[in-house]
């Protein structure tokens, strides 16, 4: 054993119940039902308030959880690590704390806690929730990205909106001045080693000094060469510099731990920030903790917020979460029971061995794929493809064990299945393929051919994710295969174009979606995409299926 993690996967959960039981003094409760649901709200909470919710995927604790108290968050909802939380897990959230004043949700921008957290939100309004959004997007590594990347700076936005709203502030008027003072914002981190994941069994750090690393363990901006503290304060001072130019403009400083930087080394990087010119301009500066780390990431990040009246009362204002270490007090865990939203239909189980032993043979070509699949991750991503889709392909075998799926309706088994990927599939993928199968039922309820309401589950993601062929996205091997099928109705030629597709993302040097299009060419010229690859291999397994069956 290299680290102390949890047997059959089950870091997240273990780790909620331990912080919980050592602060059971602390006014906090999870929401107890499906094990999927890994959510901590208030239990002190007062309704007429907005509630202010974040989350994201585990592995940057103490954040989201470590922030949930007066003064900050609501509640804060985790996914699995690195892995957005699902859209039942943030509506469940939303339905626990938001009365008629509404909830904010504080959501940092990776193409999975966007949607999945822009789902929820819509189906929360659809409930007659009033509900606002903020994307935070401070990483300033990648300066002409699209969507810069959320890091640290997000808890400055969890401090002023939780400030905001224990004064009472309306829903427009708390989504007003965070949205204002996020625009102030800019972050940047530096890491001399990347993260190692749960399901490496290695435990190994790779060590690379580089600029801008993903707090995901995604590569970096810049593989850099520095020598010593100063010249690393040196580099990401001058990457903020662009941003403080004006020296009237006053700044509060925070640094951040990304996992596993000593105390003395923070300390020593303290010191470099506060003896270069940025002291002239800091009213404010935290001490320097692990606030949003990347597991055991060997690195540091600086995020600035621009002052003004209003965000220097709210830093300064007292809270009761404490996310550095703190003396705790064991005891029970308190439980709050779910809302029944019942947005589950119940469907009979029907009999048909042929779907039943293609399901089962996917299912299980994709557990054993799991660490193929993350292995190839580990180079665009952060490494958990594997894992993700292994984790559904379980789900769905569990509810084919325990209470069975209509195997003999296509339109209900869809139905069945992308219900089902909405609440255990974390992650982009989760929202995306649950997207897939619900319009392809929705076409095939409407009359239309197997074929055709596949191809009309596609253009569905494409629609809601925005994704094309030769974006470098799983739909590099979905499209062309779905295509070709239902042209010839060849499996063969189907799972052929499938893997070429697969395999033609190891040649495209500039991602247009997803979490590789945060990354250099460098990173991903000749690494094939792992969901694209997975799609190639479940085409496989349905092909050598048939021909088995002949």
């Amino acid at each position: 054993m290299s680290r102390f993690y949890a047997h059959d996967n089950q870091h997240v959960p273990l780790a909620i119940q331990g912080y919980l039981a050592s602060n059971a003094h602390r006014p906090l409760a999870m929401l107890e039902g499906e094990q999927s649901i890994k959510v901590v709200i208030r239990t002190d909470w007062d309704k007429s308030k907005v509630a202010i919710l974040s989350g994201g995927g585990a592995g940057h604790e103490p954040a989201h959880v470590g922030f949930v108290g007066q003064g900050m968050l609501t509640a804060a909802i985790a996914g699995d690590v690195f892995a957005s939380p699902s859209v039942e897990a943030i509506l469940q959230a939303i339905v626990a704390t938001t009365g008629k004043s509404g909830c904010f949700l504080v959501v940092k921008s990776y193409t999975g806690d966007r949607l999945n957290f822009g789902l929820a939100a819509e189906k929360a309004r659809a409930m007659g929730y009033q509900v606002d959004m903020i994307i935070v997007g401070d990483d300033i590594a990648l300066p002409d990205v699209a969507n810069p990347r959320g890091i640290a700076g997000t808890l400055f936005v969890h401090k002023l909106a939780g400030h905001l709203s224990e004064q009472g502030k309306s829903l427009e008027e708390i989504a007003t001045i965070t949205k204002a003072a996020a625009q102030g914002i800019h972050s940047i981190g530096l890491a001399l080693s990347s993260c190692a994941l749960p399901y490496d069994e290695t435990g190994e750090l790779k060590y690379a000094p580089e600029i801008g690393m993903g707090i995901h363990g995604e590569p970096g901006f810049e593989k850099v060469d520095i020598a010593n503290a100063e010249q690393a304060v040196t580099m990401m001072l001058n990457k903020l510099a662009p941003y403080t130019g004006d020296p009237d403009k006053r700044f509060a400083l925070l640094i951040n731990n990304l996992g596993s930087a000593t105390e003395l080394e923070l300390q020593i990087i303290t010191q470099q920030v506060l003896a270069s010119p940025l002291q002239k301009q800091l009213d404010i500066v935290f001490e320097p903790g692990a606030y949003m780390t990347s597991l055991n990431m060997y690195g540091v990040s600086l995020s600035l917020i621009a002052l003004d009246d209003t965000v220097r009362e709210a830093l300064l204002s007292d809270v009761a979460p404490t996310a550095w270490p703190a003396p705790g007090v064991c005891g029970d865990i308190a439980r709050v029971p779910m809302h029944n939203l019942t947005p589950h239909t119940s469907y009979l189980s029907e009999e048909n061995s042929t779907v039943e032993r293609l399901i089962v043979h996917v299912c299980q070509e994709l557990v054993a794929q799991e660490s193929y699949l993350n292995n190839l991750d580990e180079k665009v991503g952060d490494g958990d493809t594997g894992t993700t889709f292994s984790s559904a392909a379980k789900a769905i075998l569990a509810k084919l064990d325990n209470e069975g799926l209509p195997l003999n309706t296509p339109e209900k088994l869809f139905q069945c299945i992308g219900q089902e990927l909405s609440t255990v599939m974390g992650g982009s993928s989760g929202v995306l393929l649950s997207i897939f199968f619900t319009a392809a039922a929705s076409a095939n309820s409407s009359g239309h051919s197997l074929s055709t309401s596949l191809l009309e589950g596609i253009a569905k993601v494409q629609q809601y994710g925005g994704a094309k062929l030769n974006d470098r996205t799983m739909l590099d091997a979905a499209i062309p295969a779905l295509e070709v099928y239902s042209e010839t109705g060849d499996l063969e030629q189907a799972a052929h174009a499938a893997l070429l597709g697969a395999e033609a993302t190891a040649h495209m040097t500039k991602a247009r979606a997803g979490r590789s299009s945060y990354l250099r060419e460098d990173s991903l010229k000749g690494n094939v995409d792992p969901g694209a690859m997975a799609i190639a291999k479940v085409f496989h397994v349905i092909w050598r299926c048939t021909q088995d069956q002949k």
